[in-house]
C-alpha cells in the first residue's frame, strides 16, 4: 500500500506543478513534510544538494524520498509517479498543440502561466533562502530566528562573485556551484551540527 501512497503523492505533485522542478518546492515541502517522509531541515539539505548533482531537480528529490520511505521500490515508484504526469501531458499536447498553437486565447494563457510561474519561482527562493539563511523552522516562526550570518556572508559573497569579470567573462555557473559547495563544507565542516 505504502507503493501506491508514493505513486499518488508525487503524481499529484507532478500533475499540479507548472514550471519545472523548482516550481514544485512548495508542493513538495507540503507533501513530504506533512506526511513526515522527511522532516523540513532533511528536505532543506537535499534541495540544495541537487542543486549540484545532475539529473533533474525533480526527479531527484522523488527517488531520494522514496528510498527513504520504502527503499529501492520507494524510489522507482517515486520517480515514476513525478514523471508520468509530464509524460502524458506532452503526449496530449504535441498530438493537439500544432492545430491550437496560434490562436490569441491559446496564446494569453501561455502568457498568464508564465507570469505565475516567476512568482512561484521568486515565492520559492523568498522562502527557502528565510528558512536557510535565518535557521526558521517555518516562514512565520519568529520565535526561532537567529540568523546565520557566516551563511549569509557566504551567499553575499557567492552573489558578488557571479558579477565579477575576469578577462571580460563571468564567471560560469558551476565555478559558482564549486565555490559555494566548497566555502559550505569549509565554513560548516561534512557533519551538521
Amino acid at each position: 500500500m505504502i507503493y501506491l501512497e508514493i505513486l499518488w503523492t508525487f503524481f499529484k505533485i507532478g500533475l499540479f506543478t507548472i514550471g519545472g522542478g523548482h516550481a514544485m518546492i512548495p508542493l513538495i515541502m507540503k507533501e513530504i513534510v506533512a506526511r513526515g517522509w522527511l522532516d523540513q531541515q532533511v528536505l532543506l539539505d537535499f534541495i540544495a544538494i541537487s542543486e549540484s548533482t545532475p539529473g533533474p531537480f525533480a526527479v531527484n528529490i522523488a527517488t531520494y524520498t522514496g528510498f527513504q520511505v520504502a527503499d529501492v521500490g520507494g524510489a522507482v515508484v517515486a520517480s515514476l509517479g513525478v514523471v508520468l504526469p509530464s509524460l502524458i501531458i506532452i503526449i496530449v499536447i504535441a498530438k493537439f498543440f500544432s492545430r491550437y498553437m496560434n490562436r490569441p486565447k491559446v496564446q494569453e494563457v501561455f502568457d498568464n502561466v508564465s507570469g505565475a510561474v516567476t512568482g512561484l519561482l521568486f515565492s520559492v527562493a523568498l522562502t527557502i533562502g528565510i528558512l536557510v539563511l535565518f535557521n526558521m523552522s517555518g516562514i512565520f516562526d519568529a520565535a526561532s530566528f537567529s540568523a546565520d550570518f557566516i551563511g549569509i556572508g557566504l551567499f553575499l559573497g557567492v552573489l558578488a562573485l557571479s558579477f565579477v569579470k575576469i578577462k571580460g567573462k563571468k564567471l560560469p555557473p558551476i565555478a559558482l556551484i564549486l565555490i559555494s559547495a566548497l566555502g559550505g563544507v569549509l565554513l560548516y565542516g561534512f557533519i551538521p551540527v
